[in-house]
């Protein structure tokens, strides 16, 4: 297990932190699903995984809450990257709009979150998942509440 402090660190650090080190043994639902940090800017994430059957809806595409948690994950994380160290924050409201069905099959998609505003009590933030011929498969806006660090 990973001896790192994550208090010490300011959202933007930690997230590149995860970025670079990829790391095995801490768990999240990141490393549930196989999420990959392909970009980690100040405001900015792009987050992306492959497909596989496990993903499947009764249907057999990709079911919606894998599209949801790829744009909690990449906007909520895109908040996190605005935030002093120590200071946390947790998803207050998220809405998805779900445009079309992907396939399980170990396409990729690739979700962007961008932040429109962080404020001392709350942040939005806006979303997109993209198949691998960049088509739009859902798109998303959150609002976050900012939690002040403990102690």
């Amino acid at each position: 297990m990973t001896t790192t402090d994550f208090t010490a660190m300011t959202g933007l650090e930690l997230m590149r932190w995860v970025q670079t080190e990829r790391p095995a043994d801490v768990p999240s639902i990141g490393r549930l699903l196989g999420m990959r940090f392909d970009e980690v800017e100040h405001g900015r994430i792009v987050l992306s995984l492959d497909t596989r059957p496990d993903f499947a809806n009764p249907l057999g595409s990709v079911h919606g809450g894998i599209a949801a948690t790829l744009l909690d994950s990449a906007m909520g994380c895109a908040v996190h990257t605005t935030l002093p160290a120590g200071t946390g924050y947790t998803t207050l409201e998220l809405k998805v709009n779900y445009i079309r069905s992907a396939r399980t099959d170990g396409q990729t998609l690739t979700a962007e979150g961008t932040v429109i505003h962080a404020g001392r009590r709350t942040a939005t933030a806006e979303g997109k998942v993209l198949d691998e011929q960049g088509k739009l498969i859902a798109h998303a806006t959150t609002t976050c509440i900012i939690l002040p660090p403990v102690g």
